[in-house]
């Protein structure tokens, strides 16, 4: 146990050097999630209400979903780049443990999630956004959404692994992610949507998680709904992460073994 907590925290300091190296790598958790506040805030912010609550805070628990799901398709793309340089060969050659390998990737691109958050906590306050409750509650919605991002991260390495093609990951990764992410609460109000659609969309993790942090954060709307993932956010996107976590991780641990074997 201890060469493996050793190894993979040696892999998490070797991706972050790699960042400070190649600073190109930031710009998708600094510029684009700025962009999205901005776009957001203002295009749409102008034109759209939502009852109970100013549209800039309600939109804003969207745009931190948003970018933590998209975690998945940048993860998927880099184990597709570590399969095809010949990194894992060098891996292979060294007495460590395979599986680090796997837990220095997530958890440093876990880690440029953490600091997506920080940016666009910034952004949004300078734009009006507030949080209205206490610190626990606050801390507990953005714990929420890094669960959000280490699901997504680790289910971008298990695509990885099986595709091992970059761009055959990112277009993917757009195909899943997408419907789930406008099939949701996270930018407008479920109750426009036809009623099977509405059930649909209310049942989203998506829908679950962004509901939830609303709710913890003080920006929750009238408009929310009725029903249990409605009423309850916060069980509905703690049980449907914690399952899908312990499903994708064991398959892409085995998925990484059948990659990596000789």
């Amino acid at each position: 146990m201890s060469e493996f907590v050793s190894d993979g925290w040696a892999l998490i300091g070797r991706h972050l050097r790699h960042i400070a190296r190649v600073p190109q790598k930031l710009l998708s958790v600094t510029i684009m999630p700025v962009a999205f506040v901005l776009a957001f805030g203002y295009v749409l912010g102008s034109a759209m209400e939502v009852p109970g609550v100013e549209y800039r805070e309600y939109f804003m628990a969207g745009v931190f979903t948003q970018v933590m799901v998209a975690g998945m398709t940048s993860t998927g793309v880099g184990v597709c780049e570590d399969l095809g340089n010949g990194l894992m060969d060098r891996f292979r050659s060294l007495p460590m443990s395979r599986s680090a390998v796997l837990i220095g990737r997530t958890v440093s691109d876990l880690l440029l999630s953490a600091i997506a958050c920080v940016v666009m906590s910034v952004v949004g306050f300078a734009i009006g956004w507030r949080i209205h409750t206490g610190f626990w509650s606050a801390l507990g919605g953005f714990a929420l959404l890094l669960l959000l991002g280490f699901v997504a991260i680790w289910g971008g390495a298990l695509l990885g692994l099986a595709l091992r093609n970059a761009e055959a990951v990112s277009s993917l990764g757009f195909v899943i992610v997408m419907p789930f992410m406008f099939l949701s609460s996270a930018f407008v109000p479920l109750n426009g949507l036809p009623h099977w659609l509405r059930e649909v969309a209310k049942w989203n993790p998506l829908s679950a998680v962004t509901d939830s942090c609303r709710e913890l954060w003080g920006n929750e709307t009238t408009a929310a709904g009725t029903g249990f993932p409605a009423e309850h956010p916060g069980t509905v996107a703690l049980v449907v992460l914690v399952a899908m976590f312990l499903i994708i991780v064991p398959m892409a641990v085995r998925s990484f073994g059948k990659a990596t074997a000789r």
